[in-house]
């Protein structure tokens, strides 16, 4: 029973204030040492009932009580279950060597199990729960909009944090746009694309309009990568695709063909709400993240990460986080409660969440909505990173917005991440 309550003890709270092998071992040993000297004392001052009827002097208990009580005290030894392996070498008689000797072996076989369970398995649980600490390196970024350096050195600086890191830049031609240069090569001069005097056909056009569709689009590809090669070293590779009918669709697909683990594009609106674009990506197959940039910045030196709960959506914006972080820089894991009495429970979420991470992270709980918390804060972070609730139902996104179509106007960059 001591070693079941034991074993409880350390396994439920891993790195609680009991959970410490020592303690564990070292108490329940001076539990088991001090009920024998009880026993033995017992024994030659009060008349004791034979062992096998189960009957132990209320003086010898109260002895044994003390002694491991003095004794764990003064090695700095307290362990709950002292007290209850004193209390069964008295019912033990003849047995207690035995008794004794058992149960310090039992106890260091159990800690050695907890000291390799502790430093292989739960410390190390995100590599086994999550696969945000192994994957996401091969980055896709469609190049689209005005905020084109912002987005790219955003997914370029998550790609640096790996070393298997690369980013696969992207841009889309319309089929419209081919059918459009087709006409304009036709105007120019039809000999110039077949090479001779005789008519070129219409394939032969159409690849002359692709292949100088892609020779513009490669170029300036190129003078992104430049940029990104002034900032940081990551291997950079471009894509140029047909958009037949559906950017989104495009990139999804190509996402697919390229193996990119991750999606990383620029926030796009219509009429204040996000465009057909981004809420297409935000619910595509790819883990995918949606950049709003405020000012243009390219460092973030102040990250805050809002967590709902814990999970792999919570455990990937944190990791991000980390991935994005300069020397020097701060994370913040926040989380809102609605109710007092839901704030310890926050608390505690949030301290198992950033165990598994070796940078600092504060923690903040916060009462009130989510979007009033980030605008009175916002001023005093680089970057929020925050969810875009597409692990939670239909129904529940419809009851309640998400966080990101509620925030509008915000003083840092806003990183929505959604979890295929």
């Amino acid at each position: 029973m001591p070693l079941a309550s034991g074993a409880y003890t350390l396994f439920a709270d891993p790195d609680g204030r009991y959970s410490s092998p020592r303690k564990f071992v070292g108490g329940i040993t001076a539990g088991a040492l001090s009920g024998w000297l009880a026993l033995e004392v017992s024994a030659r001052i009060w008349y004791l009932p034979p062992p096998e009827q189960l009957q132990v002097h209320a003086s010898a208990a109260a002895l044994g009580i003390f002694l491991t009580g003095v004794v764990t005290w003064g090695l700095s030894l307290e362990e709950p279950t002292a007290f209850s392996t004193s209390l069964l070498v008295l019912v033990t008689g003849a047995e207690r060597l035995t008794y004794v000797t058992g149960i310090v072996v039992s106890s260091l076989l159990v800690a050695g199990v907890f000291v390799v369970w502790r430093r292989r398995v739960y410390h190390e649980r995100a590599r086994y729960l999550f696969q945000s600490a192994q994957s996401d390196d091969q980055i896709l970024v469609p190049v689209r909009g005005d905020a084109t350096d912002s987005v790219v050195l955003f997914a370029a600086r998550l790609a640096a944090a790996h070393d298997a890191g690369k980013i696969v830049l992207m841009k889309t031609v319309s089929t419209e746009t081919i059918e459009k240069t087709e006409t304009e090569l036709e105007a120019t001069g039809r000999e110039s694309i077949s090479g001779d005097s005789d008519e070129p056909s219409e394939d032969s056009i159409t690849q002359a309009a692709e292949e100088h569709l892609a020779e513009q689009q490669l170029r300036d590809l190129e003078r992104l990568q430049d940029r990104i090669a002034a900032v940081v070293d990551v291997p950079c590779e471009f894509v140029v695709a047909v958009e037949d009918g559906s950017a989104a669709e495009a990139v999804l697909r190509t996402a697919e063909t390229e193996n990119c683990d991750l999606i990383v594009c620029p926030y796009e609106t219509d009429e204040d709400d996000p465009s057909p674009f981004v809420r297409r990506i935000l619910n595509g197959n790819s883990d995918a993240i949606v950049f709003r940039s405020s000012n243009g910045r390219t460092n973030w030196q102040r990250i805050l990460v809002m967590v709902r709960s814990s999970g792999e959506l919570a455990n990937a914006m944190l990791d991000f986080a980390n991935r994005l972080l300069p020397s020097g820089g701060t994370i913040s894991a926040c989380t809102c409660v609605s109710k007092r009495r839901e704030r310890r429970m926050a608390e505690i979420m949030l301290e198992n969440l950033i165990e598994s991470f070796t940078a600092p992270i504060e923690t903040r709980v916060d009462s009130g909505s989510v979007e009033a918390f980030i605008d009175r804060n916002a001023s005093l972070y680089d970057l929020v990173v925050i969810g875009a609730s597409t692990d939670r139902s239909a129904v529940s996104r419809l009851v309640s917005t998400p966080t990101f179509e509620r925030i509008h106007e915000v003083d840092c960059d806003v990183a929505l991440v959604h979890r295929a």
